[in-house]
């Protein structure tokens, strides 16, 4: 088992969030998780896909086109998560709900039971991982967060349920209405994993704009000063129904309550001209200046934070991007300065880069090598200004042939996937024998995307025949190109038997370069930095090309 994480280091994490958080994350050891995981993951996986390429995929190619559909996988995790639920101390009756629920939509929406099950594994050990001050912030939008909160309520305890946080992203156009109401905000489910927890106000104190106050606050601040022309209002200082103390009940300006102060303080306000009795009789008020005050509380609805255009700064082309204004209140609310901030699905990173603003060590974890190396490259390299190695380490990728080995031990599918995404491929989704296509790379010809399709070998023995076999579907299906990935390092005569035989494939020519159309690398060779030859993807030059690690 790898060693646990130093928690004093920022650690950005290339895996299944699940596999790290078992293997490589101590319980009770991050104060805040805020996770973002869509329920429609190829949207954010094609942006990806068009970013490298220029545009989006032919012919409609999800990513994750069947991520959320019944398999071996997702039927394991449907019977295993009975037993964490049990092992964690979750109530019975919760379980069995669980189990009739899932059972019920095995046959009315299995893609939904897929997709739960798979969240509902991973909320189970962020539970675990969470501090006992510790909070978890799960960003939703209205597809799936009706039924998240249903598991999360078992999970966290109804009990912790602290706030339904809507965002309002952006703002209905006209005419957008003829079938329903616009779809414009996202929901934030706030849980605590106990009754103690970080909670920080000022984080949600908006100062005020003096020179454009809003209707509600000229209402509620509606008094002027005559001789200074601030702005006030009167407030009580009658002490909540609570508050018995002897010394607090007395008879004051003619009226006998239980106040706020003391009568020492009390006398202090009025020589400060503080306390206001309108008429005699009356409950004296207190005068509350607006200028004085730090600012207007939030509510559960935020409409103060826009979502990102695609001119910002930060927009680093994902469809569902949150802005790291959005991030930076969320930190700031459930986390203090130091504390330990998890984003297990950091897709693009911007949790990682408000935690850094914020002053907050950080955790992230995305299961695509790409957005790891995007992560790496421009949010933390060029935005940040951290260093790797100095500033933050990246996990899980191999740096050596050792490391590969060991990934294809431990899972053969993450090793097809990490060997695809090394030579700036996009992996098959689908876990089963695909008939030798393990991913493709995509390049243009100038004026159409075209594929290379890639095949991955991570067994002891390779044989030629596999490479025939390739040839074969790049021949039937009609694809330029075909890319051989072995793990086995070739030795020199089998490395010639291979080379032969591609070489009996005619090479193309793309503009001015002739390119063969069917090629062979060795893990070993793509660890020194070895690419398949072919044109460079659509919109990217090669001083822009992000270099892979």
């Amino acid at each position: 088992m790898p060693e646990a994480i130093n928690q004093c280091m920022n650690r950005l994490y290339y895996g299944d969030c699940l596999t790290v958080m078992q293997r490589e994350m101590k319980s009770n050891s991050v104060d805040l998780i805020y996770l973002d995981p869509p329920f429609n993951s190829n949207r954010a996986y094609n942006a990806i896909y068009k970013d490298e390429t220029g545009r989006p995929l032919p012919d409609q190619i999800d990513a994750f086109c069947d991520l959320w559909t019944l398999n071996d996988e997702t039927e394991r995790a449907i019977r295993a998560v009975p037993k964490i639920m049990m092992i964690e101390g979750i109530d019975s009756s919760v379980i069995k709900f669980w189990q009739n629920w899932m059972n019920a939509l095995r046959y009315t929406n299995p893609k939904l039971l897929a997709y739960l099950s798979y969240m509902t594994e991973r909320l189970l050990q962020m539970k675990i991982l969470l501090r006992p001050t510790g909070s978890i912030y799960l960003h939703c939008d209205p597809t799936a967060s009706h039924y998240i909160k249903v598991i999360m309520d078992g999970i966290f305890g109804h009990e912790n349920f602290r706030n339904e946080i809507v965002w309002k992203r952006t703002f209905a156009r006209k005419g957008n209405l003829t079938r329903g109401l616009a779809r414009d905000a996202d929901y934030i489910l706030r849980y605590s994993k106990g009754e103690k927890f970080k909670w920080n106000p000022e984080a949600v104190t908006i100062p005020y704009d003096m020179d454009n106050l809003d209707e509600q606050t000229l209402r509620q601040y509606s008094d002027i000063e005559n001789e200074t022309g601030r702005r006030y209002s009167l407030t009580s200082i009658t002490a909540p129904n609570q508050v018995s103390e002897s010394d607090r009940t007395y008879k004051f300006m003619g009226v006998t309550r239980t106040w706020r102060w003391s009568e020492e303080r009390m006398q202090a306000e009025i020589e400060a001209g503080r306390i206001v009795q309108t008429q005699k009789g009356n409950v004296p008020r207190y005068k509350r200046y607006l200028d004085e005050q730090k600012g207007k509380t939030l509510n559960s609805i935020w409409t103060d934070i826009p979502n990102l255009s695609s001119q910002s700064d930060e927009y680093m082309g994902y469809p569902t991007q949150k802005p790291v204004a959005l991030l930076q209140r969320i930190i700031k609310t459930s986390s203090d300065q130091g504390d330990i901030v998890f984003d297990p699905f950091c897709g693009c990173g911007t949790t990682i880069e408000a935690a850094h603003l914020e002053g907050r060590q950080w955790i992230g974890i995305d299961i695509a090598i790409h957005a790891i190396k995007r992560v790496s490259a421009i949010r933390l390299n060029r935005r940040c200004k951290l260093k790797e190695s100095v500033d933050y380490e990246i996990t899980g990728v191999p740096q050596n042939m050792e490391g590969a080995i060991d990934l294809h031990r431990r899972d053969a599918y993450h090793f097809q996937k990490w060997a695809v995404e090394s030579v700036d491929g996009f992996v098959t989704a689908r876990k089963s024998n695909d008939g030798g296509v393990d991913g493709r790379i995509y390049f243009s010809d100038g004026e159409d995307l075209k594929v290379m399709k890639l095949e991955v070998k991570g067994g002891k023995q390779v044989r030629i025949e596999s490479l025939r076999a390739l040839a074969g579907i790049i021949d039937e299906q009609d694809f330029p190109m075909g890319g051989f990935i072995t793990l086995k390092t070739l030795g020199q005569r089998q490395r010639e038997h291979f080379e032969d035989f591609c070489r009996t494939k005619d090479a193309i020519k793309i503009g001015d370069k002739v390119y063969p159309r069917l090629q062979v690398l060795c893990i070993e060779e793509i660890l020194n930095g070895a690419k398949f030859d072919t044109p460079l993807v659509r919109g990217r030059s090669a001083t822009d090309q992000i270099e892979l690690f």
